[in-house]
């Protein structure tokens, strides 16, 4: 049997994350539901899986409020599907930061501009736009844009060195960026805002919303999406491109 899985996040001011964390834990729990969620006082992110009525359900709910948190009205989450080997068993877990970059993000923080799947390839065409992987260095390897510069990272919290060491002098150029899911372009987008940079743009819905809504004979992407979870890789479509179990899977959720 197949399941569904949805990727999801949004940045939203939590009072009550360890609330919010029982609440996610038995919602799970009664719905059958497995995959990592990360829980902060900035919102939350991660994958999950189960039946299609069962991450329907829950998705449903968390755009409703409770009395541990607001509703989750911005959330942003893309669904694919997986057979049920690549997800068998459940972590939510309380996190400083749902991405840990050292600097926090809610819903009053400037953000670059987002640039939907389709409009991507355009912005790409101008030759003054500096296109940025936010990604860490192994999952560049596994693909990425047509001119990306890679910025050599072992973790998303040495992206501030690469942008002051590397990128000084481009504050008045057109910075395009990209991760697998968006949530590391909000993060660095509002960094980089900060800093002086005058034109952010960040691909909305990341390479996985890229890969599920632009045709392949039209894509600008080069080879597969390393995933944080047992499916390891996706292409086009969002299809399984590797099983490769002996990975050392991290708890971050794109």
């Amino acid at each position: 049997m197949m399941n569904k899985v949805a990727a999801l996040y949004q940045f939203l001011r939590l009072e009550q994350p360890g609330a919010v964390r029982e609440e996610f834990q038995a919602a799970c729990a009664e719905l059958g539901i497995f995959g990592t969620i990360l829980v902060s006082p900035e919102g939350i992110n991660g994958t999950i899986a189960g039946a299609p009525a069962a991450i329907d359900a829950f998705v449903e709910r968390l755009r409703a409020p409770t009395a541990a948190r607001p509703a989750f009205e911005r959330l942003e989450v893309k669904f694919s599907h997986a057979g049920a080997a690549h997800f068998d068993r459940l972590k939510i877990k309380l996190k400083r930061e749902i991405i840990t970059f050292g600097q926090s993000v809610d819903e009053a923080t400037r953000l670059g501009q987002y640039v939907a799947p389709l409009a991507w390839n355009a912005l790409l065409e101008d030759p003054d736009v500096v296109l940025v992987d936010t990604r860490n260095g192994f999952e560049v390897e596994f693909g990425t844009f047509e001119g990306a510069i890679d910025p050599g990272l072992t973790s998303f919290t040495g992206f501030k060195d690469f942008v002051n060491e590397r990128l000084a002098d481009a504050k008045h150029k057109k910075i395009a960026m990209f991760c697998t899911g968006g949530i590391r372009c909000e993060k660095a987008s509002a960094f980089m805002l900060e800093a002086g940079f005058e034109q952010v743009f960040q691909l909305q819905g990341g390479i996985l919303r890229y890969l599920e809504e632009m045709p392949q004979a039209q894509s600008k992407w080069r080879g597969a999406c390393f995933v944080f979870d047992q499916r390891v890789a996706l292409g086009h479509g969002l299809e399984i491109k590797s099983r490769d179990n002996h990975l050392n899977f991290l708890d971050t959720a794109p």
